[in-house]
């Protein structure tokens, strides 16, 4: 538990430098552009790109910077393209998903059973439990079933758990083996341990 607050006390500090912001500014615009190449498969599944990009800044930044990121973007995003009404619980989700990644992430050797298990950590704890309570605490039929629609959502989350897990793995390994996180290193001055 301390190497976990250490960890985010540190992520929070990266805050303090101007370049991290910018850099964090920099990844949040490209999520929304990525936003608009969302591909939708039927009614309920759908491939998006703008949580690969968003989950470099976990990488990079950790999951105390993520967290406060993640709550940003969900407020802009829904602010540049609602969709239904606004309800705290879905950014308090996204920084759920954040602070996971960004544990996960953060100053560790990235590897595809790491990525697996974030991956899986998020779609059941912040997509399937609180996702499924946040809905039907915000639906308009208050005699909806929680428990036929929790199945729904975790039969849909375990078929994207592994697509986005190899989204995420093989974005990140190319943009490793280019040297794009290193030359983001290099100039944000970022502290390796």
């Amino acid at each position: 538990m301390k190497k976990m607050a250490t960890l985010f006390r540190t992520s929070m500090d990266e805050l303090k430098n101007i370049r991290t912001l910018t850099m964090t500014a920099l990844f949040g615009c490209m999520s929304v552009v990525m936003g608009y190449f969302t591909i939708q498969i039927g009614d309920f599944l759908k491939i998006g790109f703008s949580s690969v990009v968003q989950q470099f800044v976990y990488y990079l930044f950790g999951p105390g910077t993520g967290m406060l990121f993640a709550g940003a973007m969900d407020i802009l995003k829904f602010a540049v393209r609602p969709t239904g009404a606004f309800f705290p619980g879905y950014t308090l989700n996204a920084m759920a998903a954040a602070v996971i990644y960004g544990f996960f992430y953060y100053r560790q050797r990235i590897t595809l059973r790491r990525v697996l298990a974030a991956q899986f950590l998020v779609a059941m704890v912040c997509n399937v439990c609180l996702g499924t309570l946040w809905w039907h605490m915000t639906t308009t039929q208050a005699s909806a079933a929680f428990w036929p629609v929790f199945g729904v959502r975790l039969g849909k989350n375990l078929v994207q758990w592994p697509l986005n897990s190899l989204l995420f793995y093989g974005a990140w390994e190319f943009m490793e083996k280019a040297g794009v996180f290193r030359e983001i290193r290099k100039h944000v001055c970022i502290r390796r341990v």
